[in-house]
């Protein structure tokens, strides 16, 4: 959703922090077409946590995805599947403005993991908004940002850790800065 110009995605940023969304992070096996969630994160505007699980997948964590954000197999073991933990994220989440840091990414996972735990999936009353693209079109950025070039661009000290709860955190940071708040 373009906003043309910078005063404007401003103007709607401010819009958004007015509904008082929450920020979602996820981790994953993988980017592939059949990875699942293993680390969920949900914030509130105000920065507290709503809710944060690590979440046991149907395969192995492979070891290139273990090499960038550290979560094990043994860590998610004894974790509860999505299937458990679906009911209380949905609950959240639902009939909330969501920002997430690429979302397309994060609401494919959320479809991948219902798929591989057997739910169907109906898009549930959900408002997802992108902060990825919001940052691109606030910056005038031909190609995405990551979320660690993003904080890094705007002097945000948080780090881009590759957890659920600091990359949510981060995100957050990152929609203030564009609503300049």
């Amino acid at each position: 959703m373009p906003y043309h110009s910078r005063q404007n995605i401003i103007v709607k940023a401010r819009e958004i922090w007015g509904a008082q969304p929450v920020f979602l992070d996820t981790e994953t096996t993988g980017l592939h077409n059949s990875a699942e969630i293993i680390e969920i994160s949900i914030i509130d505007s105000d920065g507290s946590v709503l809710f944060e699980s690590l979440v046991k997948p149907r395969r192995s964590i492979p070891l290139d995805a273990v090499l960038i954000h550290g979560i094990t197999n043994a860590d998610v073991q004894d974790a509860p599947a999505w299937l458990q933990i679906w009911p209380q994220v949905e609950s959240i989440l639902q009939n909330r403005l969501v920002g997430v840091y690429n979302a397309e990414f994060d609401l494919r996972m959320m479809q991948q993991s219902h798929r591989s735990s057997g739910l169907p999936w109906r898009s549930p009353p959900i408002k997802f908004f992108c902060i990825m693209r919001l940052y691109a079109d606030y910056g005038g950025y031909m190609k995405w940002q990551s979320l660690e070039d993003a904080g890094r661009q705007l002097g945000i000290p948080l780090p881009n850790s590759h957890r659920a709860r600091a990359d949510s955190l981060l995100a957050r940071e990152v929609f203030k800065k564009i609503a300049g708040l």
